[in-house]
């Protein structure tokens, strides 16, 4: 548990467990807090890293500062950081621009890449085309949309886990400036992480209403060689709605790729 000084700021990140590098980078309804779930269980083979973007969690954003714009170039400085070279890098909802981002400018640096729940800003035209078509009925401040990030099934299946995750959401004292509209405008190439090989998963639920698996189907066939795990029974949140499965897809997925 500490503070890094980072492009003109303290990012707040942890470390838990030994062997090779798995970064969880969150969601615009999470914090370091999210991956609960994930890191008991995946700290027993990796060392994992999570962090609180800038302007979430921890981690404060200066005055006029670049929002999410800097989220790649925060991640690159948190990894030299901690001395880590290469990483498989895990990102969710927001954090797919984080690691996509990452992928894309650093392709030695990233082992494998799991995309969950996001369009993670891919410059892909029949992409691009469907998230425009969801925007236009998605809710716009940052408190509506966690109202759609869970599954109804979670909330009947488990009352007192959706009521946990809306509050660690609210530790977040407020979302960066200009949020959502950085991220929807970003146009993220991914030709190189294809050129590369890298591997990668994507990871939806079959319930969320956010980036459903409609719109991953898109995401894949422009990824070559990518596989869509498609989870019943969950939202736009199956690291938290269905953590077993979650986890379990993540460890499969890592035990084929080299170290």
């Amino acid at each position: 548990m500490a503070l890094a000084t980072i492009n003109g700021i303290e990012l707040y990140y942890e470390v838990h467990g030994e062997g090779p590098a798995l970064v969880f980078a969150h969601g615009a309804g999470g914090n370091h807090v999210s991956w609960w779930q994930q890191i008991p269980a995946l700290a027993q083979s990796y060392r994992c890293v999570t962090f609180d973007h800038r302007g979430f969690g921890r981690s404060r954003e200066q005055p006029g500062g670049p929002g999410a714009r800097a989220f790649v170039e925060d991640l690159r400085a948190l990894l030299d950081h901690l001395g880590i070279e290469r990483a498989a890098l895990v990102g969710q909802s927001m954090g797919g621009w984080t690691v996509l981002g990452f992928a894309i400018q650093y392709p030695d640096r990233t082992r494998a890449l799991v995309l969950c729940d996001t369009t993670a800003g891919m410059d892909d035209a029949d992409v691009i085309a469907e998230q425009g078509r969801l925007l236009e009925t998605a809710p716009s401040a940052l408190g509506d949309t966690i109202k759609h990030a869970i599954g109804a099934e979670l909330e009947r299946r488990d009352p007192a886990r959706a009521f946990l995750y809306r509050q660690i959401s609210a530790l977040n004292l407020g979302e960066p400036a200009d949020l959502f509209p950085v991220l929807f405008a970003a146009r993220q190439n991914p030709d190189l992480v294809v050129e590369r090989r890298i591997p990668v998963i994507l990871i939806v639920g079959e319930e969320d209403v956010l980036t459903p698996p409609s719109i991953m189907e898109l995401m894949r066939r422009r990824l070559g060689p990518a596989r869509l795990i498609r989870i019943p029974g969950s939202g736009h949140s199956v690291y938290f709605e269905r953590p077993d499965e979650f986890n379990r897809t993540i460890e499969n997925f890592l035990r084929e790729t080299p170290a």
